[in-house]
C-alpha cells in the first residue's frame, strides 16, 4: 500500500513515527498521524485542517491535557511547593544534561515504533477515500480522512473543532474540481 502514497504521505508517516518517539509512546496512534499532517506544511491535508482552523500547536496542547502530560504535574507539585524546574537542574547537574530525556532500559524503543490498529485502520481507510475520489494516489488528504472515520483521540480532537467527514469529503472535492479546472 505505501507504494501508492505521495511523498508527502510517507513523510507523514515518518513524521508519526518521529513524534511517537518523542512521546515516548510504545505505538504510533492516529493522534500520531494527526500531528503529521500537521507538522507536513503545505500539504492538502495541512491546508485543509489550516483552513479549518487547526494547528498542531492546538491538537498537541489538546492531547498533553487528555494524557495527563507536562504542564499539569508541574502544577500538582508546584502546590506541593517543589521547583519541577530546580528539581531537572538538580538532577543535570549530577547526571548531565538530559539526563531526564533518556529512555530507560526496555521501556522506550529507539529504532522502529509499530502502528496501533487504529492507525492501522485509518490508513486502509486512506486508501478507500483514495479509490472512492477515483485517485491513484494516497496523499496527505486521503490520510486525514482516514482519520476522521475511526472514533480514537485524532478524531475526537478534530471533531470537537468541527472538521468533520462530510464537510472534509466536500473540502477535498472542491480542491479536485479547482485543480482539474
Amino acid at each position: 500500500m505505501f507504494e501508492r502514497f505521495t511523498d508527502e504521505a510517507r513523510r507523514v508517516v515518518v513524521l508519526a513515527q518521529e513524534i511517537a518517539r518523542t512521546r515516548r509512546a510504545e505505538r504510533i496512534g492516529p493522534e500520531h498521524l494527526l500531528l503529521g499532517v500537521l507538522r507536513c506544511t503545505g500539504s492538502p491535508g495541512e491546508e485543509l485542517l489550516s483552513t479549518a482552523g487547526v494547528d498542531a500547536h492546538t491538537v498537541t496542547a489538546e492531547l498533553d491535557r487528555a494524557d495527563g502530560a507536562p504542564g499539569r504535574g508541574a502544577d500538582a507539585l508546584a502546590t506541593l511547593g517543589i521547583d519541577l524546574d530546580a528539581v531537572r537542574n538538580a538532577v543535570e547537574a549530577g547526571f548531565g544534561p538530559g539526563a531526564l530525556d533518556r529512555p530507560r532500559r526496555g521501556r522506550w524503543r529507539a529504532g522502529h515504533i509499530p502502528f496501533e490498529r487504529s492507525s492501522k485502520k485509518a490508513l486502509e481507510l486512506a486508501l478507500r477515500e483514495a479509490i472512492r475520489l477515483g485517485d491513484r494516489f494516497i496523499g496527505t488528504e486521503h490520510v486525514l480522512l482516514g482519520l476522521l472515520h475511526p472514533d480514537t483521540a485524532a478524531s475526537q480532537v478534530l471533531d470537537r473543532r468541527g472538521v468533520t467527514l462530510h464537510d472534509t469529503r466536500r473540502a477535498v472535492e472542491r480542491r479536485r474540481s479547482r485543480r482539474a479546472g
